[in-house]
């Protein structure tokens, strides 16, 4: 039985490999026209000025939280909102 097992994992494993390779060799055979090289342009976001909502942006816009402006009270939940939970947040 013992002889059996080994002989099915052995089979298995085999083809496993002879599979792999086969299919990395699929993919080297395309021609290099096929692939596409063409980069797409970064669109970067409109800066929102510090200056119209009174809280200090970093250079990619969004609040900065060293400021006691954009701190919020308590803890918060893994989707950003304040969790109810603590009494500091339920004022």
């Amino acid at each position: 039985m013992k002889k059996i097992i080994l002989f099915l994992f052995a089979c298995l494993l085999t083809s496993g490999v002879i599979l792999a390779q086969n299919a990395v060799q699929k993919s080297k055979d395309k021609p290099k026209s096929a692939i596409s090289t063409t980069k797409k342009p970064v669109q970067q976001k409109a800066a929102v000025s510090s200056k119209s909502s009174g809280v200090p942006l970093k250079a990619d816009g969004t609040p900065d939280r060293r400021y006691k402006q954009t701190k919020t009270n308590g803890p918060l939940k893994k989707d950003g909102t304040k969790d109810m939970r603590y009494k500091v947040n339920k004022k």
